[in-house]
């Protein structure tokens, strides 16, 4: 058996783990199970204010702190349909590297889906994943932002696992029934133990493995300003607009405003070259637009890449 330790950062789910643990016989520790609506206990992010995201590192802290006593330590936010998970060996994992080390262990033999079924991921997530499905050879489903998208293919089955870079996920039984149609944040930190127990290796050193083969991937999103005007004209962007043919060196393979895993329009770009991209789109709720960059080939060329994101943005905007 495996240690397990759990923050529910005050959530839902801390009466959730109890029961988990108890029926499942499970070493299972919840290293703070406090409940108070003001969530004085979370430690402050990187502003000083309270935010209860499993996957921040301020947030996270003190489960960080505890990460030797534990073989894998997990979290959930408040509403338990979103992960977080830190290793002895990587600490806190971005997101995306869970989800990669998630789809690599399901598909790669402890799971029989069958092999018509396929892998769901936004347009934001890593293309590591991308590389996953097509090491795999499994169908790769490329939707908007949001898990609504996932919700037909895995009620379906034609999805068995369905992921976005936020940290929320959900993927099938064993017997190709759905656990979930919308995000869980319990079944990938359940995942992330029995990965452990089965192969003897966390997450992070199952993710490790993955980018020797297929790449150290850099991610970042980052917020630019923008008017009202400029967010609704950008929401509206069709491919032939970008006026550049390069990113950060390299020639862009593909412009896209629409999700080429069910043709929904994505309500801004994504921009693609061989060893990186970035995907802008405007927010709901704030004057700026979200740019989500990735590099397969380090930090200098990721921040080539947001550098030139926000002048094609711009150029764009202006035609």
């Amino acid at each position: 058996g495996i240690r397990l330790g759990v923050d529910p950062l005050g959530g839902a789910s801390v009466d959730y783990w109890k029961a988990i643990a108890e029926r499942h016989g499970l070493d299972l520790e919840i290293v703070n199970g406090e409940v108070d609506p003001t969530f004085r206990f979370v430690p402050l992010d990187w502003d000083e204010k309270i935010r209860m995201d499993c996957s921040s590192p301020h947030a996270m802290g003190r489960l960080r702190e505890l990460a030797d006593r534990f073989d894998v330590a997990v979290a959930n936010d408040p509403d338990a349909d979103r992960h977080g998970i830190v290793t002895p060996t990587a600490g806190l994992l971005n997101p995306n590297h869970h989800l990669a080390a998630c789809i690599a262990y399901l598909f790669g033999g402890h799971r029989d889906w069958g092999a018509d079924v396929g892998i769901g991921k936004t347009l934001v997530s890593s293309s590591i994943i991308d590389r996953v499905a097509a090491d795999l050879g499994r169908r790769l489903v490329e939707v908007p932002v949001g898990f609504k998208w996932f919700v037909d293919g895995l009620l379906d089955g034609t999805l068995g696992f369905g992921g976005e870079e936020s940290a929320g996920a959900s993927f099938l039984r064993r017997d190709g029934s759905v656990w979930s149609t919308d995000k869980d944040g319990l079944i990938p930190c359940l995942l992330a133990a029995e990965m452990k127990a089965t192969t003897g290796k966390d997450p992070g050193q199952l993710y490790a493995e993955l980018a020797e083969r297929f790449g150290k991937a850099a991610y970042k999103r980052t917020d630019v300003a923008a008017s009202a005007e400029q967010k609704d004209v950008l929401k509206r962007l069709s491919p032939d607009q970008v006026r550049s043919d390069e990113l950060a060196g390299e020639p862009i393979e593909s412009v896209l405003t629409e999700a080429p895993g069910n043709g929904a329009a994505i309500g801004g770009l994504k921009v693609v070259a061989e060893h990186g991209w970035f995907a802008a789109r405007p927010s709901g709720t704030e004057d700026v637009y979200k740019v989500y960059a990735e590099s397969l080939d380090g930090e200098e060329r990721l921040e080539r890449i947001l550098g030139e994101a926000q002048q094609i943005v711009a150029d764009a905007l202006e035609s």
